[in-house]
């Protein structure tokens, strides 16, 4: 389970944010994760909520877009949805696919209140 290890790498970024921006809260976490980060959403959000427990992030609702595995023909050109990790286009039939979508992993956002001036 890699999940806890990337909800500790999450805190630190959202250490850093809550230092640099004066964040007396944080409601909202939005993450964006790509079919091939080898992510469970279930499991993301139940190490989340331990994690949180006793920071700015205690009670906010982590909000998961699973981006899927997409690619695009260097011979066509066509763009397309890899599905069952077939790496050949639809289009031409070709074998030449670059992956364009689908190895993502990071912070998207933070829905926050401010501390007072």
């Amino acid at each position: 389970m890699h999940e806890i290890t990337l909800v500790t790498g999450l805190f630190e970024i959202i250490k850093e944010q809550v230092a640099a921006r004066g964040i007396e809260s944080i409601s909202k976490v939005r993450l964006k994760v790509g079919a091939l980060a080898a992510v469970e959403p279930m499991t993301l959000t139940a190490c989340f909520e331990v994690v949180a427990e006793g920071t700015v992030a205690e009670g906010a609702q982590l909000e998961i877009e699973e981006v899927p595995l997409t690619g695009r023909c260097r011979g066509c050109g066509a763009d397309f949805r890899i599905e069952k990790f077939s790496f050949i286009c639809p289009c031409c039939g070709g074998g030449a696919v670059e992956m364009t979508g689908g190895r993502e992993l990071y912070l998207e956002s933070l829905e926050a209140k401010m501390k007072p001036l």
